[in-house]
């Protein structure tokens, strides 16, 4: 294994579900560095055990090309082999560049509204006063039909609730004006004092 890292210009291979013993016998990787030598003499390898894969790394783009034909899928040590073409993760650059600013008013918070955008007024609520009229005029027990039933539809029906008072317990102030109804209190626990030891 190299320790130089690929140029960007360099194009890589990656072998998947590589043979365990590629990893731990030193022979055995010796074997598969030795095919692709073949090809590059240039070459060099990233070894990645707990993903079973290993990176190659080409000097030419031609040499990788090649050894991605005439290795793809032939047999390593009683295994089929499968090679891939890496994608470089920095084209022309070795940084990571910054989002276009077109898409920054996606991030979260945003850093400021893109061009153009305005603020949506609340619409007016919807009040329906022959609703609330007829309404008005209904009496404990009747009803008013919104909307009336089809075969597809349910009608709609609005129904007064009966006022469920007795005479007896109808409480008014002066004025006629009906009180407030009495709010009970929950009762507090009687004081049982703690026993020490």
């Amino acid at each position: 294994m190299h320790p130089k890292s690929p140029k960007c210009s360099s194009l890589c291979l990656v072998v998947t579900e590589v043979e365990q013993e590629v990893f731990t016998r030193t022979h055995i990787r010796d074997q598969f560095e030795a095919l692709f030598r073949g090809f590059d003499s240039g070459v060099s390898f990233q070894f990645f055990k707990s993903f079973r894969r290993v990176r190659i790394n080409f000097s030419e783009p031609l040499r990788a090309a090649e050894a991605r034909v005439k290795l793809h899928k032939s047999d390593f040590n009683g295994k089929e082999m499968r090679l891939y073409f890496a994608q470089s993760v920095h084209i022309g650059s070795p940084r990571l560049e910054p989002p276009k600013p077109d898409k920054q008013f996606l991030i979260s918070p945003p850093a400021s509204p893109p061009v153009g955008w305005e603020q949506s007024k609340d619409a007016m609520p919807v009040i329906n006063y022959d609703l609330l009229c007829a309404v008005s005029k209904l009496g404990p027990g009747e009803q008013y039909e919104l909307h009336s039933g089809t075969t597809d539809t349910p009608s709609v029906i609005v129904h007064v609730c009966e006022d469920d008072s007795s005479e007896g317990e109808d409480e008014t102030a002066e004025g006629g004006i009906r009180s407030r109804p009495k709010i009970i209190q929950t009762r507090r626990p009687d004081f049982v004092p703690s026993v020490n030891q």
